[in-house]
């Protein structure tokens, strides 16, 4: 079902796309972390650090298909709240065609270059086997994750955030079960896991676009019209490609922090991996919360509709602080029990280590929430290169206090340079919504 988010009270229209939303991607995050909690239960630390450590190439290069998938929906929502239905047809034939090629071309490249990624991660020997056996299938289903994510963002676009959710619930369900029998009955290792994921998002791709399809029927779609559009390609490359950028930025920030937390040894990998799974679970919301702002402000901007905007943005201000404030207090306050969950309640230092970084970055869940925020308005707006400069500035100050601190510091120091990051691309944020909105009021 459509969502007009052009009329209605803010708040209402906001928590409504936003609910299936977050419960789709914390579906979605489930991916991983059953791989994580089923390879550290029958498999063992070395194979779960592993994981974890292998997380960070995975989560860059699909912020890469995220990003493009990302930047073309927020034409969509324009073209949508604008009521442009044949240049929202000629974007949405020409995205798709293009997110398809793209998507094939980092499967191969990847698939390719696996041991040269591989090398890249200085992970000790006995991790670096299980990171191998693993990451060669995960690549493979690089495809279907970017094509999952194109189908998905558009039905977003058009205010549909809860078909995605019933495709995820179904291929997550079905990645525990594979999981278990892969790993836990066959003995396959880190290689059943990624199979058993690769497998399951084929079927949230295969499932999620035939129903796209068909749901885009109130566009009239003849297939001749289903073709690449060259001007319609001009303005998706820039949207697309510049929301790439900010989300691989990002990514490929932590990449950089775990190759620093990768010379701490496996004990400290091992707990990052860990907290690294449950700051994505309680990142979740937030981030979601930040996508469904970003569609209503793109719709907004379409219509017209400043007033709205602003209202939409004090409006999603107060629910972060709240949100933010009731995650936080159950990370800090469960923090030895979500460790638990990954590791052996035996692997007393991982489990020490793992609770010191909670202890710390869950305090701050706000500054990142605030982050996402910006981000989804900068995006909705059209004002992509802010928020890459946002990300720029968090990420750069981000690496350079890690790498300073962590000579003196040790890992608490990675801890706090993270935090700080956040504060000071908060503060860029908030000056910059202060500018741009003081444009549109001349």
């Amino acid at each position: 079902m459509e969502l007009d988010m052009t009329k209605g009270e803010p708040s209402r229209i906001i928590l409504k796309f936003f609910i299936p939303l977050f419960i789709g991607d914390v579906f979605q995050q489930f991916y991983s972390i059953i791989d994580a909690i089923v390879i550290g239960k029958f498999v063992g630390t070395a194979a779960f650090a592993a994981v974890g450590s292998s997380s960070a190439v995975t989560v860059f290069i699909t912020s890469i298909l995220l990003g493009l998938a990302m930047g073309a929906s927020a034409i969509f929502s324009q073209l949508y709240g604008a009521k442009q239905y044949d240049e929202l047809k000629k974007t949405i034939s020409t995205a798709l065609i293009f997110l398809f090629c793209v998507s094939v071309l980092i499967t191969v490249v990847t698939s390719v270059f696996l041991p040269q990624i591989i090398s890249l991660y200085q992970m000790p020997k006995e991790t670096a086997v299980y990171a191998s056996d693993y990451l060669k299938y995960v690549f493979g289903g690089f495809v279907f994750v970017g094509m999952y994510n194109a189908f998905a963002f558009l039905l977003r676009a058009f205010g549909d955030s809860k078909t995605p959710l019933y495709f995820l619930v179904a291929s997550c369900i079905s990645n525990l079960l594979l999981d278990l029998l892969f790993v836990a009955v066959f003995r396959m290792g880190t290689a059943g896991a990624a199979i058993a994921t690769l497998l399951t998002q084929g079927f949230a791709a295969v499932g999620c676009g035939i129903y796209t399809i068909k749901r885009m029927g109130f566009l009239q779609f003849k297939r001749k019209e289903f073709v690449f559009n060259t001007s319609a390609f001009q303005n998706i490359a820039v949207y697309s490609v510049l929301t790439a950028l900010q989300q691989s930025i990002s990514s490929f920030g932590m990449m950089l922090i775990q190759g620093l937390v990768n010379t701490f040894g496996t004990t400290v990998m091992a707990a990052f991996a860990a907290d690294s799974k449950i700051d994505s679970v309680a990142n979740t919301p937030l981030q979601d919360l930040g996508n469904a702002f970003s569609t209503y402000t793109a719709q907004n901007k379409g219509a017209g509709e400043t007033k709205r905007i602003r209202e939409g943005f004090r409006v999603t201000s107060r629910i972060i602080i709240v949100l933010s404030a009731i995650i936080s207090i159950v990370a800090f306050v469960f923090a030895p029990n979500l460790i638990t969950l990954f590791v052996s309640k035996d692997a007393t230092e991982v489990i020490a280590v793992g609770i010191g970084y909670l202890r710390i970055v869950s305090v701050f869940y706000v500054l990142l929430g605030f982050i996402v925020m910006f981000y989804g308005f900068f995006r909705g707006l059209g004002e992509i290169k802010i928020s890459i400069l946002m990300t720029i500035v968090s990420q750069g100050l981000r690496l350079l206090l890690a790498y300073s601190f962590a000579p003196i510091k040790g890992f608490s120091g990675v801890c706090w340079a993270i935090v700080i990051g956040w504060f000071l691309s908060d503060l860029l944020g908030f000056y910059m919504y202060k500018k741009v909105m003081a444009k549109k009021s001349c």
